[in-house]
């Protein structure tokens, strides 16, 4: 049996391990694989001898309310694979990985938009997916229709809309409640300045009401201000986990190709 989980942990991983098998093996398949998955993990075998990229290997750590966790590293490090493992997409193959509570997933935030259904119709589908309740769904409801500024637009189909225009709807029913564990990515920060100086207020609230936020970003300056905890990830592996700053000075000696002391 595995040690006992510290009941006051929101997040915790240990020995997590994470394979995307490779069915074709030519070069450009597998590259384009590799691409898919956004990974840069180390290519190896699994016990059937077939190959499989090792998108994350041997990751733990844990994380208690009030933590603010940083990802860093370069594309294809791991961050976004670490992001969806947490959120319960991918499973891992060895490890365990447990969470405690709901979790707000802030990255593929417009996945299961319907194209032919109005945008308060894809408002209701949205909030049901991330487990709010239709009585939950209409205490907010206004809300979330004045935070996306979409007006007479919320009635017609979304396939009408701008790209920006479906991030706001997505954006507001991400953002509608207060989730346990917060799972951000960077991209979510870009937009349109009149979208995202609202975006910016509504995230830094959403934060501050999350017990955990985990950040996957290649903003350092992001990372210093609104987090507590850094990890660093290189191909899969775990190179560095603790106090921010100090998480941020090692992987700033090694870009610029200094030996730590």
């Amino acid at each position: 049996m595995g040690a006992a989980v510290d009941s006051s942990e929101i997040v915790s991983l240990e020995q997590v391990r994470i394979t995307f098998p490779v069915y074709q093996a030519g070069a450009r398949s597998l590259k384009k694989r590799v691409l898919f998955h956004g990974s840069a993990g180390k290519i190896g075998r699994d016990a059937n001898d077939h190959m499989v990229i090792e998108a994350l290997r041997d990751v733990s750590f844990s994380l208690k309310a009030g933590d603010r966790l940083a990802l860093i590293g370069t594309n294809g490090a791991g961050k976004t694979t670490l992001l969806r493992a947490i959120a319960g997409i991918y499973e891992p193959l060895q490890g365990r990985l447990i969470t405690r509570g709901r979790i707000s997933p802030m990255f593929d935030i417009t996945l299961g938009i319907d194209g032919d259904l109005s945008g308060l119709d894809n408002i209701h589908l949205r909030a049901l997916l991330l487990g709010l309740s239709p009585a939950e769904i209409e205490q907010r409801m206004a809300d979330i229709v004045e935070f996306t500024e979409l007006g007479d637009y919320l009635d017609m189909p979304v396939r009408t809309y701008s790209a920006g225009m479906i991030l706001r709807l997505s954006f507001a029913v991400a953002t509608c409640f207060e989730p346990d564990i917060l799972l951000m990515d960077e991209w979510i920060l870009a937009g349109d300045a009149h979208f995202m100086s609202k975006a910016e207020v509504r995230i830094q609230s959403f934060v501050e009401r999350a017990r955990v936020m985990v950040l996957a970003s290649h903003n350092l300056e992001l990372c210093r201000r609104w987090c507590n905890v850094g990890l660093w990830l290189d191909r899969g592996s775990v190179k560095e986990f603790g106090p921010i700053d100090q998480v941020i000075e090692r992987y700033q000696q090694f870009v610029a190709g200094v030996q730590p002391h």
